[in-house]
């Protein structure tokens, strides 16, 4: 059962459009808005240690401190906080780099509102909430995080070139620039991640990033 009014902060530089969707929220039962932000230093300056928020929905670009840069402060600073990002971006740069900086969940700003509930309650029931960008294989990764990571690495064995393949693929390098970091033609790379789809059943540059942080062959 979901807590009794959980507390949702708005991060969004548009006023109509954080307006409207802390409007939404407010229309919810079983959710509040504790307060609303301009951008992310705005938020840092309204947080308060003693009343923190449950959820904050932030948006990904923002002047000042951007999605990016506030969820990667408040995953040091306040890492039961989850952090949903609402972007216009479907690419896969973006939903990893927000992984890796703690973001929980994932939505694009055309979202339908009844889903949009849906998001929420998923982030308060399950911890996390990842949008139809990402498949089902790879949900299904995020949500067994409690199985032995120990277990899944003697079903995959790795050598050590894929395994610094997988974690240059985790940072924000192109394709192109992690062959020139390895020394390696764009077709060897091409082949090394096209081998590790395969091996470890994922379909996306996304589903390996989850599978290196899952495994921690990363850590963030």
């Amino acid at each position: 059962m979901l807590k009794t009014n959980a507390s949702v902060a708005v991060v969004n530089d548009h006023i109509l459009l954080r307006n409207g969707l802390a409007n939404l929220i407010r229309g919810l039962e079983t959710y509040a808005i504790l307060f609303e932000a301009n951008n992310g230093k705005d938020f840092i300056k309204q947080l308060q240690p003693r009343y923190l928020q449950e959820v904050v929905v932030q948006d990904i670009t923002m002047p000042e401190r951007d999605g990016y840069e506030t969820a990667l402060w408040l995953k040091r600073n306040y890492p039961g906080i989850k952090i949903l990002a609402l972007s216009q971006y479907d690419n896969e740069h973006s939903i990893i780099r927000m992984m890796r900086n703690g973001s929980k969940g994932y939505i694009l700003k055309d979202i339908d509102p009844l889903q949009f509930r849906r998001v929420l309650d998923s982030l308060l029931r399950k911890g996390f909430f990842y949008s139809e960008l990402i498949t089902g294989k790879l949900i299904h990764a995020v949500s067994q995080l409690d199985e032995s990571d120990e277990a899944l690495k003697s079903i995959v064995s790795l050598n050590a070139r894929e395994i610094d393949f997988l974690k240059f693929v985790c940072s924000e390098m192109t394709y192109k620039e992690i062959a020139e970091k390895m020394f390696l033609s764009a077709r060897t790379i091409d082949g090394y991640r096209d081998a590790l789809f395969e091996k470890l059943n994922v379909k996306s540059r996304v589903g390996l990033v989850l599978f290196a942080i899952k495994n921690n062959i990363v850590h963030v």
